[in-house]
């Protein structure tokens, strides 16, 4: 089931009306960058969540492009219920900020965790390639490793590296507090 999509402007002046905004990313997104007044629910425990919305009250929905709440539009109509009306913000995240909307910043939290895995993958491939072509041959089984964990990563959602960076001392904090829902 499509929900409509709205404008930021568009979405700006429902919330002004009393409307919910929820913020489908994950909690490590949503504490370094978010627009101020939305609620967290992460599309990963999207069924546990409290919008905390009351029936006819209008919700909407962003992610950072647009791309989450598109893929997930009928699980985010179920989960507003028949009794309010459900939009996604168009372009989500970055077409507000490119509105002009206020966002929320906070550069003392470490980089989404996606980012941090596509740092740390690139950085093992052009290191290993380029010790590979320089120092041995051998050292071309770093990018292979990376490939095959990459593979492994996108063929089972298990990710090796993600939970690895976890553990990294600038990370403990975020991914210890409680997970807003």
């Amino acid at each position: 089931m499509p929900l409509p999509t709205l404008s930021p402007a568009e979405a700006k002046r429902l919330l002004d009306q009393g409307a919910i905004l929820v913020d489908i990313r994950d909690a490590d997104e949503h504490a370094r960058e978010n627009i101020p007044g939305a609620r967290l629910a992460p599309l990963s425990r999207l069924d546990q969540a409290d919008l905390g919305h009351q029936p006819g009250q209008r919700v909407i929905f962003h992610c950072k492009s647009g791309a989450r709440t598109q893929g997930n539009a009928a699980r985010l109509a179920a989960k507003a219920g028949s009794a309010s009306e459900a939009f996604i913000v168009e372009g989500g995240l970055d077409a507000w900020k490119k509105a002009g909307l206020p966002v929320a910043v906070d550069r003392r939290q470490p980089l989404e965790m996606q980012r941090q895995v596509q740092i740390g993958a690139g950085s093992m491939v052009f290191l290993g390639t380029m010790l590979g072509l320089f120092v041995s041959p051998w050292f071309f089984a770093i990018p292979a490793f990376v490939g095959a964990g990459l593979t492994v990563a996108g063929a089972t959602g298990f990710c090796g590296m993600a939970r690895i960076l976890k553990k990294a001392p600038w990370n403990r904090a975020a991914f210890a507090r409680p997970k807003h829902a």
